[in-house]
């Protein structure tokens, strides 16, 4: 189990790498630059990749092996790394946004086979729960390396030896995965699925068909779309609510950008410890009625204009408790649409898998972008109580489904 958490966090690690760079380092580096808002904001774009990466998803569950596909691509992702270090982001902002864009689409092809590949090795809730620790942990270390780590440097090594060290790491990883034992064997296995899918691929519909067939698949769609609604738009304009009345730039970048960072961490990590003891349907229902909870704390603290210490460190332990919550809820839904997909046959799985993974960003990403617009037509307060209802009907949602529902069956653990 130690060489399958090893192997899986340092692989999502290094996908959480080209997100720290668009997310936190290239936004400053191109505004210090000179660059134009408008053209920072376009980078956004960049992203793309990882909506459509289910449309080339059912190639690399038909074709080759996961080592081969997980090899090729953070290979591609170290020779992209090199060809970044000769750019001048001063002035060639395009090769900058080209070469971004490729990592985007590696990563997002390196993701459908680590996916895939988790889906095969972790077996039984408690690997499960570990296992999806190691990925939501180590994608967010990645990105926090690359966004935090590698901004704070670069002023002294400069872009051309940041990539280089990037490719290096890249390289370093794609030696390891060539040789990893974890995935010994997987050859023979391939090429049987590569022979019963082969009718398959000159006919995409019956992929799909087998996807909705999949027990559970129904509702784990309609929940990894929804599940977030609430707690995405309180985690987005809470802090912009503290900038208003409250704290100073500095103080928020400090509280919500490291503070709350680490909290997500640990509540990650805390979903592997609880998913090894209790049972995935308990937790999601006692762990979201805690963050309904948490959110009427929040709702109150709108009430609250002036400043003072006292609301200070309220906002602090709101927002601390918010995203250890948001991290163990993280981990939990990864692990039941981990879950969903081990139901389905092997040839189909990493699609599948991604094809969830897909849906659940979808839903995070529109109400992210939709926030904003609700409090500036009807006012934090109103927005909140909105924030507020949409989490409530979540956990209702859950506690439903988790107790005599759609997933009674499907969160029982899984035998060993």
């Amino acid at each position: 189990m130690n060489d399958k958490l090893v192997f899986l966090g340092l692989l999502y690690f290094i996908q959480g790498i080209p997100y720290g760079l668009q997310s936190s380092l290239l936004p400053v580096y191109l505004r210090g630059a000179g660059h134009s808002l408008t053209r920072i904001s376009l980078t956004k774009v960049l992203y793309f990749p990882w909506v459509l990466k289910v449309l080339w998803a059912p190639l690399v569950d038909r074709t080759g092996t996961k080592r081969c596909w997980l090899v090729a691509t953070v290979a591609g992702l170290a020779l992209t790394c090199l060809a970044s270090a000769t750019v001048a982001p001063e002035s060639q902002y395009a090769a900058v946004a080209g070469s971004l864009l490729a990592m985007n689409v590696l990563a997002s092809v390196q993701d459908i086979a680590v996916d895939g590949a988790a889906v095969r090795l972790l077996r039984g809730q408690g690997e499960l729960g570990l296992g999806n620790t190691a990925q939501v942990v180590g994608y967010k270390a990645g990105s926090v390396f690359a966004g935090g780590g590698l901004l704070a440097v670069i002023d002294v090594a400069g872009w051309g030896w940041m990539f280089t060290l990037l490719a290096c790491v890249y390289g370093g990883v794609a030696l390891f995965v060539w040789g990893a034992p974890v995935l010994d064997g997987e050859l023979g296995r391939a090429q049987g699925e590569t022979r019963r899918g082969s009718r398959d691929a000159v006919r995409p519909w019956r992929v799909w068909r087998k996807l909705m067939d999949v027990p559970g698949t129904p509702w784990t769609m309609l929940y990894v779309l929804t599940y977030k609604l609430g707690e995405q738009g309180a985690i987005t304009m809470f802090p912009l609510f503290l900038l208003d009345h409250h704290m100073t730039a500095r103080e928020l970048g400090m509280w919500n950008g490291v503070v709350a960072m680490a909290f997500s961490i640990c509540g990650s990590s805390a979903g592997g410890f609880l998913l090894s003891r209790y049972s995935i349907g308990l937790l999601m229902r006692r762990v979201f009625v805690i963050r309904t909870i948490s959110m009427v704390f929040q709702c109150s603290l709108l009430t609250v204009l002036e400043p003072s210490p006292l609301m200070k460190g309220m906002s602090v332990l709101s927002l601390s408790v918010q995203h250890f919550i948001a991290g163990l809820i993280t981990t939990l839904t990864f692990t039941a649409m981990m879950n969903c997909t081990q139901r389905a046959e092997e040839s189909i799985q990493a699609t599948h898998y991604s094809f969830l993974a897909t849906l659940e960003v979808l839903g995070k990403l529109s109400f992210s972008a939709l926030a904003g617009g609700m409090v500036d037509t009807v006012g934090f307060p109103i927005a909140f109580l909105l924030f507020l209802f949409l989490t409530s009907s979540s956990a209702l949602h859950v506690w439903r489904a988790t107790e005599t529902g759609a997933l009674k069956e499907q969160l029982k653990e899984q035998p060993q």
